[in-house]
């Protein structure tokens, strides 16, 4: 193992990987915030409650 990093620097291939780490955060992020489901920049409507257990609390 030793004998890799004497080929590589390590100083390097740990900011490449940094940075591309970095990158798929960011991609992925923006592939969520584009989908209706996850955009929580726009604020998603909430969810209805269901009929019944509004109905349940309105007997009660």
């Amino acid at each position: 193992m030793w004998k890799i990093w004497q080929t590589f620097n390590p100083q390097r291939i740990l900011t490449a990987l940094a940075v591309f780490l970095f990158t798929l955060a960011v991609l992925i992020h923006f592939i969520l915030l584009s989908t209706e489901r996850y955009n929580w920049l726009d604020g998603a409507e909430p969810a209805a409650a269901p009929t019944a257990a509004i109905e349940a609390n309105l007997a009660a």
